[in-house]
Formats: C-alpha cells, structure tokens, sequence
C-alpha cells in the first residue's frame, strides 16, 4: 500500500509511537525504531488482520521474503555490522512485523540477544535524521 491509499491496514499505535517510517516497500513498510542503542528497524507487512506469516499469501510471503533480504544487505552496509538478527514475534502487539537488528562483536549486549532487554534510549534527532537518510541511500 501506498501513502494515503486506503486498504484497511492500520499500524499498531504502540509500533507506531515508538519508530519513525523510513520508506514503502512493495509490500511493507519500512521503519526505525526509535532506539540510540541499536540500529533496529522493522518491515511491517501492510495486511489487515495478518498476525503470521502463514496467513499470508503465497506471493506475500515471498515478497516478505525478498524484502527482508533486501532490507538485511542495506542495514548491514549502513551498520557495518557482523550480523543482522531478526525477530518475528506477535506475542502483545498482535501485528506481523520482522524486528531487524544490527550485531557487532562486542557490542554492549553481545553475544545475548537484546530483543526489548530495557527500555528504549531515544536517538537524537539529528543522528536519527542522518541515519534515515543512510537507510533511505543503501536502500
């Protein structure tokens, strides 16, 4: 879906308040999370109701599919990063969405994972403006 179409699909208000749209994809919406400590970003498929990927289309979930890898090469340019880590989980937000994290070596939660270890530290405006214009360029 695009910008101001209207098909149903309405983001999570909690996904929502804590993430910034960096841009649309064919099938979702590409988004940072609002988090200084990580580069973390989330591809919410845009389909009402979907809380799995097996609910899905055939065609959805390879489209999902091409998008993750798509999203992964750039996070990892962007990040400089060992490794991506992903997450789908659709425990208390009831929405399908894949958590993309950038993983070094040595960072402050290697190796365990940090999936919502705390509470998020806001970035910055201006490292967070420059970081959505590094996604946007690798993408």
């Amino acid at each position: 879906m695009q910008p101001g179409t209207k098909s149903g699909f309405e983001l999570d208000a909690r996904l929502e308040s804590n993430s910034v749209p960096v841009m649309w994809l064919g099938l979702c919406e590409l988004r940072l999370v609002n988090d200084g400590r990580w580069i973390r970003l989330m591809l919410v498929p845009q389909r009402t109701g979907v809380e799995e990927i097996h609910e899905l289309s055939p065609l959805d979930q390879a489209m999902l599919t091409f998008e993750i890898c798509m999203v992964s090469k750039a996070l990892k340019h962007v990040a400089q990063c060992d490794t991506v880590n992903m997450s789908i989980a659709c425990n208390a937000i009831r929405q399908l969405r894949v958590d993309m994290i950038a993983r070094s070596k040595g960072d402050a939660g290697w190796p365990d994972t940090v999936w919502d270890d705390e509470p998020c530290k806001p970035r910055d405006r201006k490292s967070q403006l420059a970081l959505l214009d590094k996604l946007r360029a690798a993408m």
